[in-house]
């Protein structure tokens, strides 16, 4: 078994309770620990040449609602028969004495995910730049456009969204926060008092990103899967774009290369800023002549979860040194955060 130092799971533990509650677990079991991300733990777990997706929350005290695998087993046993973007799931275990903590079990999706770098099988493909951009788009756009109806309403309360979104995340902030920072109490006083009319609620991911997309090989045009579900719901989707923006359009600037956001969206060909929200704005035909407030939320979302992590950390409960500057990269968005604010009024 591949894991990093702390993270292994007991694939003997495993395998006793998946022989016992899951029909395809008849065989010998694997683990290997899936090695990119920062929040969930990953792993593939091979079964006869079967294959399945695990995912845990990461070890220490978390946040209250973060991490929540059961919840995230049930937004995807609710959209994937709407989205095929969003993998299948096929087991949901809560008892956390089982690897010491809730599990679950999906599909897993093959294809390229494009994290720090553009592998050389997509970098030799024509105007690839232009072809994920307007795949990214539009695939948000089909997420966007899922008529909410049974099960799907049941994922979240629209009214009231983007207030809710500002007070809790401001709560996050509040307890995972290590030092003061004026600038993040500017930006959650403006985002409290600045709050836009949302127009009407969809399905909202919450963090698409282009590190939590499946292309689709060897036509990266196509979307595979989208991954990372835990904080879907219901609610205004010009809060998805925002965030979005944030991870695409902001890549290249000091305070986001500082957090080691991937730039390469900024190289020539992808699409800028400003095409990025003609295209939605064009295709789903709403307003979003206010995105600049959601850009700022978007920031201050990503600032808040890099400080969460951080926290860990800083706490002794991970010793996993990759988040050892996160404190600084957490400045460097707030940074960001608060030019964007100044600039939109």
């Amino acid at each position: 078994m591949t894991t990093r130092k702390g993270e292994d799971i007991s694939a003997a533990a495993l395998q006793d309770y998946l022989r016992r509650h899951f029909d395809q677990a008849a065989g010998n079991i694997t683990i290997e620990q899936f090695p990119n991300g920062h929040s969930n733990l990953t792993y593939l777990v091979k079964i006869d040449g079967r294959e399945y997706v695990l995912r845990r929350a990461p070890l220490g005290p978390l946040p209250a609602k973060a991490h929540d695998m059961a919840r995230e087993y049930r937004v995807l046993q609710a959209i994937s028969p709407y989205f095929p973007e969003a993998p299948r799931v096929f087991h949901l275990c809560e008892d956390p004495s089982v690897i010491g903590a809730v599990f679950l079990l999906m599909e897993r999706r093959r294809g390229i995910i494009l994290r720090d770098r553009i592998p050389p099988e997509v970098n030799a493909i024509a105007d690839h730049p232009r072809l994920i951009s307007e795949a990214f788009v539009d695939c948000m756009l089909r997420l966007h456009s899922i008529e909410i109806d049974q099960p799907l309403s049941e994922l979240g309360r629209p009214d009231g969204y983007l207030d809710r979104q500002v007070r809790g995340w401001a709560d996050r902030w509040s307890r995972a926060k290590t030092q003061d920072n004026l600038e993040m109490d500017r930006v959650i006083g403006w985002l409290a008092k600045n709050l836009p009319r949302s127009p009407a609620p969809t399905l909202v991911h919450n963090d698409y990103k282009l590190d939590n997309v499946v292309l689709a090989a060897p036509s990266p045009d196509q979307i595979e899967a989208v991954l990372d579900w835990e904080m879907a719901t219901v609610g205004d989707p010009l809060s998805d774009l925002g965030v979005t923006l944030a991870y695409w359009a902001w890549a290249n600037a000091p305070e986001v290369r500082a957090a080691a956001i991937p730039a390469f969206t900024l190289e020539p060909g992808w699409f800028t800023r400003d095409e990025f929200v003609e295209r939605y704005a064009r295709l789903t035909a709403r307003d979003v002549s206010g995105i600049g407030y959601y850009e700022v939320l978007g920031v201050f979302k990503i600032a808040v979860i890099i400080q969460q992590i951080y926290f860990r950390f800083h706490q002794g409960q991970t010793n996993d040194e990759r988040f050892r500057n996160f404190g600084v990269r957490v400045q460097g968005l707030a940074r960001l955060a608060a030019s964007l604010m100044e600039r939109h009024g």
